[in-house]
């Protein structure tokens, strides 16, 4: 039967080597099933390495995580907080600086602003485009605006600039451009008082400096997130609360120290002056009112900002007084009791020798009282005063005034001036301290010395802010003594004394004019002045102490009763009728016919012609040996 079967297999039934095998499920074409092959030892090296991997991969990772949460994490936060995390400072807003009725004299903006001088600006027109562009603006209206504006020192032109735009602003570096945090709004009429603070807004002159402590306040602190271009994200906390700086109200009142900034300018022009100052005092609180200097400056515009420029004369600079000293004088005489008011002295033939030097008075006067001797201005007359009294009592007398010290003002950099020791005086230093030479005084000084006077000898101390209530003060002289010196110096704005140009219609004005030489090397320069005219008024009860001082004068006329006695009198004019002040006299006693004074010159034993004393307080007898 076996071989009946294989005989009876066809060819195509049998197995053909190389055909495809059949499916894929082992089963043969036939229908009977194959036995599996068994897995190569290859395939399952392979297998078990891939696994291994895997496992030790997985393991790394689970180590990687278990050190990144668990070990590193401290280190990688505070890593990623270096880089993100940032402590800001809160910068602390400065303080506004007010006038005693609270108008602002400096200001500052939390950030900053893009302002210009149109004057400036517009001489550079052509960049006028460019700035446009950096602020975001039209040119066409930026151009009309500055343009519009072309008499002005200053003018915004946008405010609230982000920092980024600030920075792109300032680097155009154009003339006649600025970016300020501080603004004063009266430039230069009060330059030389408030002075300037710097780009970190801190108190740098003046004012500012002064009382920097109070204005700066303190920054603060907080913590934020900045992205990688240091822009902040988020505020994550504050870290110190920031303290705004305080406002400070000044005794200035603008009024008074405009008319000032006017008047002392057109004086400065008219005359062909060097330089100049005005002080203006409240007798009853020592209270500055007013203080402007020629030449001034602007602290918006920094490109002034030099210290020949933004040096304020009337604190720091030093003058000889001249014959505005003499009123100290007579003071201490009636204040030793060995004078009067009507005590009479001669000072006959005109001249007096002290030592090898002749001292002169511009006219011979006889024999005349204190009151003439302080209204014709004598040199002769206060040299017998001093010589009399002796120098330790006359320079007792001038310090108990405050020369030769501060006012207390608190003011930087305010001169004490010059007043040396009573034991190293001279005899001839004791005669030319009598008329205001061998001395050196600020015209802070000054104004403080008639202020005490003005009050009746009781001397308060100078304040640049405003006082609610007059301090007591510290009585230096009698009243009796002050009242007797203001009534004598009354005599001197009449047509009989030498500062008639100081007088002011409705009111009673007391003063002295001095005009002093001016100190060279080897001693003094004999064409170079200094004009001052120092006073009160009303003279029935003083409520303003003016002192003006002209450096150098150079148009023709040089005496303090020609130059600055007429600055002297519109100031206080003016300001007594914007305080309120009553008139103390009828307007029909005002003569505006004003004399002509030319200067008197005498002949020198070596022939030069020199100026004589007299109103003037020059030293005449100083060039005769």
């Amino acid at each position: 039967m076996m071989g009946w079967i294989s005989r009876g297999t066809s060819k195509a039934d049998r197995p053909v080597a190389g055909r495809r095998r059949g499916k894929s499920n082992g089963t043969s074409r036939s229908g009977l099933t194959r036995k599996p092959e068994a897995p190569t030892s290859s395939f399952v090296q392979r297998s078990w390495i891939f696994s291994v991997l895997m496992l030790v991969g997985a393991g790394a990772l689970l180590w990687k995580a278990y050190t990144l949460q668990l070990v590193d994490s401290e280190f990688l936060k505070g890593q990623g907080d270096a880089r993100s995390l940032r402590v800001a400072t809160v910068a602390a807003h400065r303080g506004r600086i007010n006038d005693r009725v609270g108008d602002p004299l400096a200001v500052s903006t939390p950030v900053d602003s893009v302002w210009v001088n149109p004057k400036e600006i517009s001489r550079s027109a052509e960049h006028i485009p460019t700035l446009a562009k950096a602020l975001a603006q039209s040119p066409e209206d930026l151009a009309q605006r500055i343009t519009s504006n072309s008499q002005r020192n200053f003018l915004y032109v946008s405010r609230r600039l982000q920092p980024s735009d600030a920075a792109r602003v300032r680097k155009l570096d154009i003339p006649g451009v600025h970016l300020d945090r501080r603004y004063y709004p009266a430039a230069e009429v009060t330059g030389h008082l408030l002075g300037f603070t710097d780009i970190d807004d801190n108190g740098q002159e003046g004012l500012e400096r002064a009382y920097n402590h109070w204005l700066a306040g303190e920054d603060g602190a907080k913590r934020v997130i900045q992205d990688n271009l240091g822009r902040t994200v988020q505020t994550v906390e504050s870290i110190k609360p920031m303290r705004a700086g305080r406002d400070l109200a000044l005794s200035i009142d603008m009024r008074v120290q405009y008319l000032a900034y006017r008047e002392l300018k057109a004086a400065i022009q008219a005359n062909r002056a060097r330089s100049g100052s005005v002080v203006v005092l409240d007798v009853d609180t020592g209270e500055v009112l007013a203080m402007v200097n020629q030449p001034t400056f602007n602290p918006n515009d920094r490109s002034q900002l030099k210290p020949a420029a933004y040096k304020n004369r009337a604190a720091m600079d030093l003058l000889e007084p001249g014959s505005t000293i003499k009123p100290f004088v007579v003071a201490a005489a009636l204040s030793s009791g060995r004078y009067t008011r009507d005590s009479l002295i001669d000072t006959s033939p005109g001249m007096i020798k002290v030592g090898n030097k002749l001292i002169e008075d511009k006219h011979p006067l006889g024999q005349i009282n204190l009151h003439t001797a302080l209204a014709r201005s004598s040199n002769v007359a206060m040299t017998q005063l001093a010589i009399t009294l002796g120098p330790q009592v006359l320079h007792d007398a001038l310090v108990d005034f405050g020369f030769g010290r501060v006012t207390g003002s608190g003011f930087p950099g305010e001169s004490a001036g010059l007043l040396s020791k009573a034991a190293h005086w001279r005899p001839i230093t004791t005669a030319t301290v009598s008329y205001g030479y061998g001395l050196s005084v600020t015209p802070l000084q000054l104004a403080h010395a008639y202020a005490t006077l003005g009050s009746l000898g009781v001397q308060r101390p100078v304040s640049f802010t405003r006082t609610e209530t007059p301090g007591g003060g510290q009585r230096v002289i009698d009243a009796e003594v002050a009242r007797d010196i203001i009534d004598m110096l009354e005599g001197v704005v009449t047509e009989a004394g030498t500062g008639l140009r100081a007088a002011v219609p409705g009111y009673r004005v007391a003063g002295k004019t001095g005009t002093a030489w001016k100190a060279s090397a080897g001693g003094y320069a004999t064409n170079r002045y200094m004009s001052v005219f120092a006073g009160l008024a009303p003279a029935s009860d003083p409520r303003l102490a003016v002192v003006v001082v002209i450096d150098e004068p150079s148009a023709g006329k040089f005496y303090g009763g020609d130059v600055a006695a007429p600055v002297f009198a519109t100031v206080v004019g003016d300001a007594l009728r914007l305080l309120g002040e009553a008139p103390d006299a009828p307007l029909d006693d005002f003569s505006d016919e004003l004399p002509e004074i030319t200067p008197t010159f005498a002949r020198n034993t070596n022939g030069r012609s020199a100026v004589l004393a007299g109103d003037s307080g020059l030293p005449a007898g100083e060039v005769r040996q």
